[in-house]
């Protein structure tokens, strides 16, 4: 097993020489949905940052504090498989669900096809940054985070990419990431809630079964809400 000081791949340190924290996940399938098909719900063929960044909160998160994803390593072969859905057809923009609106899902229901991927394993590596308001440094949360994931702790079952496809989780292994290399075009970054809210995209590339993760992508506001 992987020392938790320790990563085989060569990333930024934080200002204070911390290596960025390490997490493996798994599960029998996932649902990373690309934004720009609309009807057909179609899966990037590997995580995102923003899918790895609701599995590190799942696991361990405060308010004073945020994970900057800066790789994942994709530790399974890619394979797809399709399944029918049912999903809405009416949806409620973020500002509306801050003021409480609602779908009628029954009404609204319809059956959708989904492309989606088959038993995968992911290696998150992520930075912990606080704020101002923190009553503890990084290292503190840090060494929390590592200690939940040594006890296999968390405050909700995470999920890959939909919360019908639950993740496992544990301390990384020397699983070697896949020989695969391929653009994957636009890819979300972040969501900043604001207001107003806006996001963050990059292009992504899988560089021998690893995707890096910039530190900043491009911000893009998010038209009609505020």
């Amino acid at each position: 097993m992987l020392n938790k000081e320790q990563s085989s791949l060569r990333l930024p340190r934080t200002a204070d020489g911390a290596p960025p924290v390490v997490v493996q996940v798994w599960g029998e399938a996932a649902l990373f949905s690309r934004p720009e098909l609309k009807v057909e719900r179609v899966t990037y063929p590997v995580m995102t940052p923003t899918a790895a960044r609701g599995v590190l909160e799942a696991i361990f998160w405060k308010p004073q504090m945020r994970y900057r994803v800066m790789a994942i390593e994709v530790l399974k072969p890619i394979r797809q498989f399709t399944v029918r859905r049912n999903e809405t057809h009416q949806v409620v923009s973020m500002a509306g669900a801050l003021r409480g609106e609602r779908v009628d899902t029954v009404a609204a229901r319809d059956q959708r096809n989904a492309v989606c991927l088959r038993d995968v394993a992911y290696r998150i590596h992520a930075h912990v940054e606080v704020d101002k308001k923190a009553d503890k440094n990084a290292a503190a949360y840090r060494a929390q985070f590592r200690r939940r994931v040594t006890r296999g702790a968390c405050f909700q079952q995470p999920f890959l990419g939909t919360k019908e496809f639950s993740a496992e989780f544990s301390d990384p292994d020397q699983t070697p990431p896949i020989s695969r290399s391929e653009d994957l075009g636009v890819m979300l970054h972040t969501i900043h809630f604001g207001p107003p809210i806006t996001m963050e995209w990059f292009t992504a590339r899988l560089d021998s079964g690893v995707l890096y993760v910039p530190e900043r992508g491009i911000q893009v506001p998010l038209v009609g809400d505020s």
